[in-house]
């Protein structure tokens, strides 16, 4: 343990004058990367290019995503207040992930017969209730109770991606518009944990009661400006709520097999490190619920930072994405070996490789994914990832809490594991890529 009345000792202090001129030296080298977004021309664009509909929905993404972002770092801190243990605190994110999982298949049907508006605002509404639940609860079942109601309404993200999807003009306009969407999670994550930091100083459920007033104003900005995106509904379009039938239809997918493997693979492993991110960080360093926050914003900053900025000029100029996959695969296993190992210094080093190889890694996924489907059901191969995705926040989180109880470095030792053996399978399949080409 460092620094019992909260003072630094000497490798705390080496370890913040490492980040700090690391920083320095990142933002001095791709300062106009950076600087360009926040330009006014920047916002000169939003207000002559983009349609009205468009910065609507936008603006509703990032409000939402910093709602859910100010409470990620304080939620472990609130919970065990409560005298709830480590594995309460991981199944409570299971809960929500596990009825989100139930509910997805379900909102998008619905979207696609009553409209993305009336479906966007429900699920709005309901995140709404569901902070304001937690924030008063009096019991952890009562916990439970506001994680549920968010995510048996969490159609957010989805409806408000389906909803750019219908004002895209062509393939090209669709994918700058989910690229937008993307990067607007990133800054929306970048910013939710740093403020979440800053009103955890008041009490750690003042957060959540922040986080259920931006949802309710979120609800009514929606019910004023957001139009009617969908526009050829089909009454009669099926309901299903089944959500094992895409998995179904993942495993009997041989050619996009491996990827889908893959996704699981690093889907639990990430989902699991944070998870008990914020425990591990208070158990091994004494971080507070601010200094989390912080920790979880420069995650923020460089995934955004990846994806947005350095992706195609950086990253997709100098690798194949065959190749970057198995790069940020191979870095993505180191950072999880690294945190275990419970050295400051090194811990710092590891949230900044961990935060660029998950970012870099998720989109190369799903591109290599989207690019090798057949054209007729790259819609459908999307959305099993998403499912595969929330099959790994149901579960991850379960068996981290389980394991951070026995040893608070075993849910990152056996995330080091899981994704070596992704490094292996994807070297085997490099192989056998290699061995198919040599045959005239």
């Amino acid at each position: 343990m460092y620094a019992d009345r909260g003072l630094l000792s000497t490798p705390a202090l080496f370890a913040h004058c490492f980040v700090v001129a690391l920083l320095r030296r990142l933002i001095d080298s791709s300062h106009r990367f950076v600087g360009s977004l926040f330009h006014p021309t920047f916002f000169s664009i939003f207000a002559s290019r983009m349609q009205r509909t468009k910065f609507t929905i936008i603006f509703t993404v990032l409000v939402d995503i910093i709602g859910f972002g100010i409470v990620i770092p304080i939620l472990p801190f609130y919970v065990t207040s409560f005298g709830a243990s480590p594995f309460t605190v991981t199944t409570l994110f299971s809960a929500f992930a596990f009825f989100a999982f139930l509910s997805s298949p379900f909102l998008g049907a619905l979207s696609d017969k009553v409209g993305r508006r009336p479906v966007l605002l429900a699920s709005i509404a309901s995140t709404a209730v569901g902070w304001f639940v937690f924030a008063s609860a009096t019991s952890i079942p009562m916990l439970f109770l506001g994680r549920i109601i968010d995510g048996a309404a969490a159609g957010n993200f989805t409806v408000a991606q389906s909803a750019l999807v219908d004002i895209s003009r062509d393939e090209k306009d669709r994918s700058a518009n989910l690229g937008l969407i993307g990067a607007t999670f990133g800054i929306g994550f970048m910013l939710g944990p740093l403020l979440g930091g800053f009103l955890s100083t008041v009490s750690h459920s003042f957060p959540f009661w922040v986080a259920g007033s931006l949802a309710s104003i979120n609800t009514m900005l929606a019910y004023f400006f957001l139009p009617e995106t969908h526009t050829q509904r089909d009454p009669r379009a099926p309901l299903t709520m089944n959500p094992l039938a895409p998995l179904g239809r993942a495993a009997l997918n041989r050619d996009l097999r491996p990827f889908f493997v893959a996704w699981i693979l690093f889907g639990v492993s990430f989902m699991a490190s944070q998870s008990v991110f914020a425990l591990f960080a208070e158990a091994s360093f004494g971080f507070s619920s601010f200094q989390t926050g912080l920790l979880f914003s420069g995650m923020g900053v460089f995934t955004a930072l990846n994806q947005a900025v350095l992706l195609r000029p950086l990253w997709l100029r100098h690798f194949p994405e065959a190749e970057l996959e198995f790069l940020m695969t191979i870095v993505l296993t180191v950072a999880l070996a690294l945190i275990a190992l419970r050295i400051l210094p090194l811990f710092y080093l590891s949230v900044i490789l961990l935060a660029s190889a998950q970012s870099i890694l998720r989109v190369v996924l799903t591109s290599r994914v989207a690019g090798i489907a057949p054209a007729h059901i790259k819609g459908e191969v999307l959305g099993i990832m998403t499912s595969l995705m929330a099959a790994s926040m149901v579960i991850a989180p379960l068996v981290a809490g389980l394991l951070f109880e026995l040893d608070i470095s075993l849910p990152f030792l056996v995330g080091t594991v899981l994704m070596s053996f992704s490094v292996y399978l994807e070297h085997r399949l490099r192989i056998q890529r290699r061995l198919k080409s040599m045959i005239p």
